[in-house]
């Protein structure tokens, strides 16, 4: 019999999701623990079962699709406006923060320019996890708080694209 390597992975990922995920919630680690380790289990560093970059890829960007469709289902356009008005201060304030510290740091480190900015540009987004974290592993995303960090992660993407674009663009 021949399987698909895409169902059979997908069959790996959810199937070791359902034993680790309730083995940390069982013991109150949280989720994001078990999917990092599913991952390092699966993969080309463990038992090597998804060893394929193309597919691991494939199977990343159907994932942050499902992401992006639950955080759709419980968002409301006219609230998310509010909101992303609201949070576009902090969000832009806490950027420029962590990307004057990390430049800075790297920067009194003789890093070159360029290689200074790369850290600068990386540190911009590191608050980026914390919020990812915190989402799916309590009821945050249904209260206004966790709808200001939806609204703080989106305008972190925005700015991301923005910065991609002058990545590629050569102007870096």
């Amino acid at each position: 019999m021949h399987t698909d390597p895409l169902v059979f992975s997908f069959f790996l990922i959810f199937s070791s999701a359902a034993v680790l995920a309730t083995l940390a919630l069982y013991t109150r680690q949280p989720l994001l623990v078990a999917y990092i380790a599913i991952g390092v289990i699966l993969g080309p560093s463990g038992s090597a079962l998804i060893a394929n970059p193309e597919l691991i890829s494939n199977i990343s960007q159907i994932g942050i699709i499902f992401l992006l469709f639950l955080l759709g289902l419980d968002m409301q356009p006219s609230k998310l406006g509010n909101i992303l008005g609201n949070a576009l201060l902090v969000g832009l304030l806490s950027c420029a923060v962590f990307f004057i510290g990390g430049f800075g740091v790297a920067y009194l480190f003789d890093y070159t320019l360029a290689e200074s900015l790369v850290v600068g540009i990386a540190m911009m987004f590191s608050s980026t996890i914390l919020g990812i974290k915190l989402l799916p592993t309590t009821v945050l995303h249904h209260r206004h708080t966790g709808e200001l960090v939806v609204a703080l992660l989106l305008i972190q993407d925005m700015i991301a694209i923005i910065v991609l674009i002058f990545v590629t663009g050569g102007f870096l």
